[in-house]
């Protein structure tokens, strides 16, 4: 296969159409048409539906583009470390992580990798759901207890867990009784939450009075003293030390773990690695509390 041709079929698939490719590199919009011609002659397959004002990529053309871009990428960072003598991580970085970690830790961690790192172009979005890796052209991506995928590898980097917090001004939970709640996501009927304690394990009914959609407006009302609230222990150590909240009880089955995952058949890229490096020096141990002491600095 004609590494060029496919170089330039890459160029026009990223860009969408031959003259906004040839307008961003520079390269003859004829040269390009010509080579991804020629591309697809030898592979004999349409790699592009070509209407009147448009082009779009064939389900074959859209394999191609996703099994090869960033192959072609690692090929170009390499061969540019191994000219410049070195490898400095360098070229964009797209990371998706999850909302409560972006709101809390992402912040600093970006803003010290990027003075670390300055010829990454680094670029965090925001987002709770399971992306799609390569269809959405991430790099690495941050999940909360993910289900396993076979075509992702990656490693635990933090650890957590969820207690069950309330102002200590709220009356604690007795038989018989709920205790108003605030949870996240829709409000819904009554409900038990299982907690242990050092003395045991115990069921505490709640009644849910006020929905939020993030956990740090959860734990802002929750020491307004509106109602009791499951929430992980690193956003909420400090308030426990210091008295503004109270512990409940662990949540049973409430481990979290933050993994970062990366698919299985890119190369491990220098700038995925660096990111990868910065994590570790910034949680070596991975625990709550490491977690918590980050978020207060």
């Amino acid at each position: 296969m004609d590494l060029l041709a496919l170089a330039d079929f890459n160029l026009v698939a990223r860009h969408g159409g031959f003259g906004k490719a040839s307008r961003a590199t520079g390269r003859p919009k004829a040269t390009l048409s010509r080579r991804v011609a020629e591309l697809e002659a030898s592979l004999d397959l349409r790699l592009f539906e070509r209407g009147a004002r448009t082009l779009k990529l064939t389900e074959e053309g859209r394999a191609l583009s996703e099994r090869t871009g960033q192959l072609l990428t690692e090929l170009e960072e390499t061969a540019a470390a191994i000219a410049s003598g070195g490898h400095t991580p360098r070229g964009r970085l797209r990371i998706s992580a999850p909302l409560l970690f972006s709101q809390t830790a992402m912040g600093k961690l970006a803003a010290g990798f990027a003075l670390k790192y300055p010829e990454v172009r680094l670029e965090v979005t925001t987002e709770d759901r399971s992306v799609d890796m390569i269809e959405e052209g991430y790099d690495l991506v941050i999940r909360v207890n993910p289900e396993p995928d076979e075509s992702l590898i990656g490693r635990i980097f933090l650890r957590d867990r969820l207690v069950v917090v309330a102002s200590p001004d709220l009356a604690p939970p007795t038989i018989g009784s709920a205790v108003p709640a605030v949870v996240r996501g829709p409000v819904g009927r009554s409900d038990i939450w299982n907690a242990t304690t050092p003395t045991g394990k115990s069921s505490i009914a709640v009644n849910p009075v006020l929905s939020l959609s993030s956990l740090i407006m959860v734990r802002d009302a929750v020491r307004m003293g509106v109602g009791a609230a499951r929430l992980p222990i690193s956003l909420v150590s400090y308030d426990l030390a210091d008295g503004t909240l109270v512990n409940w009880g662990n949540v049973e089955g409430s481990e979290i773990a933050l993994w970062t995952l990366y698919p299985t058949r890119r190369l491990l890229s220098a700038r995925v690695s660096a990111f990868l490096d910065h994590l570790r020096e910034a949680f070596p141990l991975g625990t709550p509390n490491e977690l918590a002491a980050y978020l207060a600095k």
